[in-house]
């Protein structure tokens, strides 16, 4: 379980998500879909490759459109937004791709200085560099300022990703996979980095994996997928005080074999 409480607002909701359901095709990929992340929260939402988990975050983030359903973020209705008020919601969620999405062609804070310029073209340079230094501060990687992705190893470049992430000061974060293609000890570090972003910047998250042990580490609340559907919810123990054999398997693959 989690090492510290974090400050959860139980009165406020930043994601709230109702009956969802998504098709591509003949392939029904959510089903039925509802869930509640409050403020400062981490959820994570727990699945075996294909049951959609990666889908309903796009659709979180509006880089896909539902089927049917409803869908709420920072108190706006996603597939409800013009383009502009895409944008604007976008600039309030940060989604953390798995493998870093960085720019090879620049150094690491050319990296982190293109979200900001882009999206804030009159910041003054002075500016830039200061938030630069302290979102790599806050990932603990302050020295590979002038390094260039190549020469990061892959907890770096996903440290490097969560910093650029951060650097317009999300409201909500979305990972995908934060510990996927790690050695045990970088994803303890991933996961208690996580739990750092949660307390240091007060974000309210959602975590999709498969590593229980990051599930664990980082979770306020789990969820369960299968199918496209949610099976069980709650804290870390009282999803696996089960005798359901999906969720007993998934245990054991994880933690046994």
């Amino acid at each position: 379980m989690k090492s510290f409480t974090p400050e959860i607002n139980m009165n406020e909701k930043v994601i709230d998500i109702r009956d969802l359901y998504k098709s591509f095709g003949s392939n029904h990929v959510l089903r039925g879909i509802a869930i509640d992340v409050h403020k400062g929260e981490n959820v994570v939402v727990l699945g075996r490759s294909g049951t959609g988990k990666s889908v309903l975050i796009k659709i979180i983030a509006g880089l896909l459109t539902p089927d049917s359903g409803y869908v709420n973020v920072l108190g706006r209705e996603v597939d409800k937004l013009d383009t502009q008020g895409l944008r604007e919601l976008r600039l309030k969620i940060g989604f953390c791709f798995q493998h870093g999405a960085l720019y090879d062609s620049m150094t690491v804070g050319e990296n982190l200085a293109f979200p900001l310029k882009r999206n804030t073209p009159h910041i003054k340079n002075e500016q830039v560099k200061r938030m630069v230094n302290v979102v790599l501060e806050a990932v603990g990687l302050a020295q590979t300022i002038n390094q260039m992705p190549s020469e990061l190893s892959g907890g770096q470049r996903k440290r490097i990703g969560i910093a650029r992430t951060l650097i317009l000061r999300p409201d909500v974060m979305l990972y995908d996979e934060p510990t996927a293609g790690l050695d045990p000890i970088t994803c303890t570090e991933i996961n208690n980095l996580i739990n750092e972003v949660q307390r240091r910047f007060n974000t309210s998250s959602i975590i999709i994996t498969h590593d229980l042990a990051c599930a664990k580490a980082v979770g306020d609340k789990i969820v369960v997928m299968k199918e496209g559907q949610f099976v069980k919810q709650g804290n870390f123990n009282e999803v696996f005080s089960t005798e359901d054999d999906l969720i007993k398997e998934f245990y054991d693959y994880n933690f046994i074999q």
